[in-house]
């Protein structure tokens, strides 16, 4: 790879992980945001139509927990079979200070969904550019692609 192609990718992947900052930030003002794994659980169970993306995340300290992962095995496979878009962060503080209060606190933000408004659906570009970005990767044989957020 030419230092160009890194810096382009890089370059990209600053580009999603703001975009995946504002559709995370337009959901939770419009109270479209399910937070935590048992929840997503219910919501994707009940209304899997309802949820218009899926946020996995992950760091250090729950790398190696089995429980979670199996969770997040079960939770990409119910997304694939129901052509819900997925990706992957690996800093569940940073996602947590997008989608909590001010003070940042989220109990469990291993797994987030943006559903759909109870009047229609989404017409945010921000969640637009995710779809198209997932759909990209998707070609590249990438299927659960991982964002990074931008640095603060």
């Amino acid at each position: 790879m030419t230092f160009e192609e890194v810096q382009s990718k890089a370059d990209a992947g600053q580009f999603i992980g703001e975009t995946l900052e504002d559709a995370l930030t337009v959901a939770k003002n419009n109270d479209c945001l399910t937070v935590g794994v048992y929840e997503s659980a219910k919501v994707m169970n009940i209304d899997p139509d309802s949820v218009s993306f899926c946020i996995l995340a992950t760091d250090e300290e729950y790398e190696c927990d089995i429980a979670l992962q199996i969770h997040f095995t079960l939770i990409q496979a119910f997304c694939f079979d129901n052509d819900i878009n997925i990706v992957r962060v690996n800093d569940m503080q940073r996602l947590a200070d997008i989608i909590g209060d001010k003070s940042g606190d989220v109990e469990d933000a291993h797994c987030v969904l943006i559903t759909n408004p109870a009047e229609g659906s989404w017409e945010d570009p921000a969640l637009e550019k995710l779809h198209l970005f997932c759909e990209e990767s998707r070609r590249m044989n990438e299927w659960v692609p991982e964002v990074t957020f931008p640095e603060r």
